[in-house]
């Protein structure tokens, strides 16, 4: 069957797979959905603004806008005036940083379990691999 070899087809698949699991996962314990756990994790990385979002979540502006929305709205995230007015900052609430770090350990424990199956050379060439594919994407 020619999709079983269709590379954009096997990541979809894939990439899929791993996002239900995951998003079952941080639904059930934490109450997040998928975009305001990326949003939460680049956030935690350094204030963002939501260009800064869109450009390092490759989600579109309505994804991370709605996801910006409901962790503000739950008191996750706050808003800050930035250095360009016409903009405003994203960083963590103190609530924010009590759910992140709580997150984070239940987020590598469950890619250890994803991952486990591999050898440490295969999970080592798999993000190298990723990493080029992403760079040959873009234009």
């Amino acid at each position: 069957m020619i999709l079983d070899r269709f590379l954009p087809y096997r990541l979809s698949v894939a990439s899929n797979a791993v996002s239900e699991r995951i998003a079952a996962a941080y639904r059930t314990r934490f109450g997040l959905r998928i975009p305001e756990w990326r949003v939460l994790a680049v956030v935690a990385e350094g204030a963002a603004t939501q260009a800064d979002l869109v450009r390092r979540t490759a989600m579109d502006k309505m994804q991370v806008s709605r996801a910006v929305s409901a962790l503000v709205a739950r008191g996750l995230l706050v808003r800050a005036s930035a250095a360009d007015r016409r903009t405003r900052a994203l960083a963590l609430s103190g609530e924010g940083e009590r759910l992140y770090a709580e997150v984070v350990p239940a987020a590598l424990a469950l890619e250890e379990e994803l991952l486990a199956p591999l050898l440490p050379a295969e999970r080592a060439s798999l993000m190298a691999l990723l990493s080029r594919l992403a760079t040959c994407a873009r234009p």
